[in-house]
């Protein structure tokens, strides 16, 4: 009732404050409760001059203040930011000689933190105890709690232990405050340990201290860790809460996880705890980005059905869903939805749908968009315009994005920045690069020694036309560098110099690639002398580029095939600039270690291909399928089928993923193989065959006399080097008889296993243990009565190991 009264004193014919006239002759305990009833009131409106006359006319009648309420007006002003005028407060209480309970002086420790008086917070502890109050737990966290909002964790943290190890009692909050600042600097582990010391001396940690660590967790990415805490806390009895919720829904949309955050969303509703509308948000925008749009209007009106009061942010939710899906005309009647049911749409919803109305074309519709915001009292922003520059450009409309942009009577760099992204979306990179010549040439991009007509920089936009600058330069270089076009990159490039830009490291890298990528190397190499004069300092990409640019000219002009690519200007070895790397203290990467592997590979050079993969290996990267595959093609073309053997073991072993093309090839050649192998029986006359490895098909004989009968089959030049490796690599030797031709034993194969290299590489397995296949699966090919059959039972199996074993059973019975 008070609180009413005061909400409309202005309306009454009297003032509040007249109430104490009226009751003064009433007994002191109920003028006592006024005062508290009114310092309540004024407080919960904001009114604290007024909680202060109240006050001091209570004292003024000679009647004692309440403490407890001078503690309630004290802590509001400290959570309302009034910090000074709750330490006068205090002062005066003293002065007037009220005796202070434990939470007065609580009060004054965290009012004197939020300043960072953290000095003067310790003299309180002296206060009190000179008055006879003992500080409590709660005292002790809110001094704590001080240190580490003033960015004091680490001296925090060690009166936390000192006061730990003086039985000095703590409450849980003093643990949480803690545990929170480790979180936020991202010393999860600190965190973690701290929750487990804080168990040790016996203080039961919370929901709040579990809140604090799934939150820290959740801002740095680990998932997995947070959902283990939750798990725990709920083990111990303790609830998970609506904030928890949305903290690991919310990680996992970050995360890309659309799908597990519905399905968390799913198990939490199931266990019946209380999901506010952060939470049901975060799965709308889950679902739509899942294309369930539908799922989430179900969702929408679940809410309403809950009686949840669903708002604006609700529906944008799903209008932007609508628009991911290109439903517009659904997503502008949940619009007139939600205008309908009262709720006014913002700026978001409005930038949302122009955007998709710009995409889809509707130029008409944009307008009238505009006019509505208009009418709603709401002024476009620079996001609106790049939306629908932006979207018109998306959806193939530039002229339409160009009409709107030259509608805008005055423009901004973020106008001319989402025309010229409009441009690059739409591929014109012509077009953006026309902009940014006419941008550079008014010196609306310069850098320094701008012109006095540079209007941006003299109302000191210097930062974001530099951050246009970056954009141009980065999209308009690399475009016309993928697209081949150097001269137009070159020309961006050296306007940069021109409007006093230094360009970095990547604008150098992209440009030396573009060049490489031509066979340009002159060029390349005068803009890498360029960029070490300038003391830019190549890193292992810039290196990467050069030297797998320098091995394939090098390769090609010593190629005699007529089409080899040439270049102008001096090759330089890429050993040279493996040196320099080493003479820079520029640590190769595995892209680079895999481009001069590939370089001695071609050369044929072996010994040196091993080098440098035992290299790869000793300093712990782990080689990809692409730098298997290139060991792996020299040691075929070299015939050293052993070692190329050992190698796919270990490809299959660690379970590297070959990609189809590869495989396809694979299983192509064994087949042929196993078809080959059957003519021979059927054509042979003599009970031994040797096979010998060559380049073409020719090569093929039969105890010497070479074999006419395949050049009216098999016509491919690889099929002898193909048959003999995949002999090999199923442990058949290349001599052998026809009429017993051996199976492969199938043998458990060891748990663990590493391949042991030589110095001139892999060793043969069979000096160290016996190396097998793994076979898990139990195949039957009684059904399979014909080599046909049996082949295509090969080609419908999709594990490697299992087309293996059928392709040898297939193999025995040919």
């Amino acid at each position: 009732m008070m609180l009413e009264l005061v909400r409309k004193e202005n309306e009454l014919d009297f003032e509040v404050m007249d109430l104490f006239e009226a009751l003064s002759d009433e007994r002191a305990n109920v003028l006592v409760q006024l005062c508290n009833a009114m310092v309540k009131a004024y407080v919960s409106v904001g009114m604290f001059d007024e909680a202060i006359d109240v006050l001091f006319q209570v004292k003024r009648r000679g009647f004692a203040l309440s403490i407890f309420t001078c503690n309630f007006f004290m802590n509001r002003l400290i959570e309302s930011g009034k910090v000074d005028m709750a330490l006068a407060f205090y002062q005066q209480l003293k002065r007037l000689g009220l005796s202070s309970n434990d939470y007065t002086y609580v009060l004054v420790i965290k009012a004197l933190c939020r300043k960072g008086c953290l000095e003067e917070a310790v003299e309180v502890f002296r206060e009190m105890v000179k008055a006879g109050v003992t500080p409590n737990a709660f005292a002790y966290s809110t001094y704590i709690e001080g240190l580490c909002l003033n960015g004091r964790l680490d001296l925090g943290y060690q009166i936390l232990q000192a006061w730990q190890a003086a039985d000095i009692p703590l409450s849980a909050f003093a643990y949480t405050v803690v545990i929170r600042g480790f979180c936020n600097e991202n010393k999860l582990e600190d965190a973690e340990h701290l929750l487990r010391d804080m168990e040790k001396h016996g203080v039961l940690p919370d929901v709040h201290v579990y809140s604090a660590l799934i939150s820290g967790n959740c801002k740095f990415g680990n998932i997995f860790k947070a959902l283990e805490l939750k798990d725990e806390m709920e083990s111990k009895g303790l609830k998970t809460n609506c904030v928890i919720a949305s903290l690991i829904l919310k990680c996992l949309c970050q995360l890309g996880l659309a799908s597990e955050a519905v399905e968390q969303f799913v198990k939490l509703k199931d266990t019946r705890i209380f999901l506010d509308k952060v939470c049901y948000n975060i799965a709308l925008e889950a679902l739509c980005k899942l294309g369930k749009v539908e799922a989430a209007m179900e969702l929408l009106y679940e809410m309403k059905n809950k009686q949840m009061a669903v708002d604006v942010i609700n529906y944008t939710t799903v209008i932007y869903g609508y628009c991911l899906q290109g439903k517009i005309l659904d997503a502008f009647n949940l619009f007139l939805e939600m205008k309908g049911t009262g709720h006014e749409p913002d700026l978001v919803t409005y930038n949302i749908l122009a955007g998709e109305f710009a995409r889809c074309g509707l130029e008409q519709e944009v307008y009238d968009l505009l006019d509505d915001m208009k009418a709603q009292g709401l002024k476009s922003n620079t996001i609106t315009r790049k939306v629908i520059i932006e979207g018109f450009c998306k959806g193939g409309k530039v002229k339409e994005a160009e009409a709107f942009f030259d509608s805008l009577q005055e423009k901004c760099l973020e106008n001319y920045s989402a025309m010229f992204n409009g441009y690059c979306k739409a591929n014109h990179l012509t077009r953006a690069f026309k902009l940014f010549m006419k941008l550079s040439k008014q010196g609306i991009l310069a850098v320094k020694g701008c012109k006095q007509l540079n209007k941006f920089y003299m109302e000191r936009h210097k930062d974001k036309a530099v951050m246009l600058l970056d954009t141009m330069i980065y999209k308009l270089i690399g475009g016309f560098c993928q697209a081949g076009v150097m001269e137009k990159a070159r020309l961006v490039f050296d306007v940069l110099t021109d409007i006093g830009f230094t360009p970095d490291l990547f604008a150098y890298t992209m440009m030396i690639d573009g060049y490489c990528k031509k066979s340009c190397l002159h060029e390349a190499r005068d803009l890498f002398n360029d960029m070490k004069r300038r003391g830019i300092r190549p890193d292992v990409v810039t290196y990467t580029v050069l030297i797998d640019a320098h091995s394939k000219i090098e390769l090609e002009r010593s190629s005699s095939f007529p089409n080899a690519l040439r270049s102008e200007g001096k090759v330089v070895d890429a050993s040279v600039l493996w040196s320099e790397m080493e003479e820079m203290d520029v640590r190769p990467d595995l892209v680079c270690y895999t481009a001069l592997m590939a370089r001695y590979c071609k050369t044929k050079n072996l010994k040196a291909a091993v080098e440098v993969f035992n290299e790869i290996v000793d300093r712990g990267l782990k080689p990809d399928i692409v730098t298997y595959t290139a060991l792996f093609s020299c040691y075929c073309a070299m015939g050293d089928v052993d070692s190329a053997k050992i190698l796919l073991d270990e490809v299959l072993f660690k379970g590297i993923q070959l990609d189809d093309r590869t495989l396809a090839s694979f299983h192509r050649d064994m087949l042929k193989a196993i078809h080959l192998l059957r003519l021979l029986r059927k054509e042979a006359d003599q009970d031994h065959v040797k096979i010998v490895c060559s380049c073409c098909v020719s090569d093929l004989r039969i105890s010497g006399q070479p074999l006419k009968i395949i050049h009216n089959v098999v016509t491919e030049e690889d099929i002898c080097s193909s048959l003999f490796l995949e002999l090999q690599i199923f442990q058949l030797e290349p001599s052998y008889f026809l009429d017993s031709i051996p199976l492969l034993s199938v043998e458990s194969q060891p748990t663990q296993w590493e391949p042991l290299w030589g110095p001139s590489g892999p060793e043969s397995p069979s000096q160290h243990s016996q190396l097998t296949l793994v076979i898990t699966a139990d195949y039957s090919i009684e059904s399979a009565s014909s080599f046909e059959e049996l082949s295509a039972l090969v080609l419908s199996t999709s594990d490697p190991l299992s087309k293996s074993k059928l392709s040898q059973l297939a193999f025995s019975n040919c």
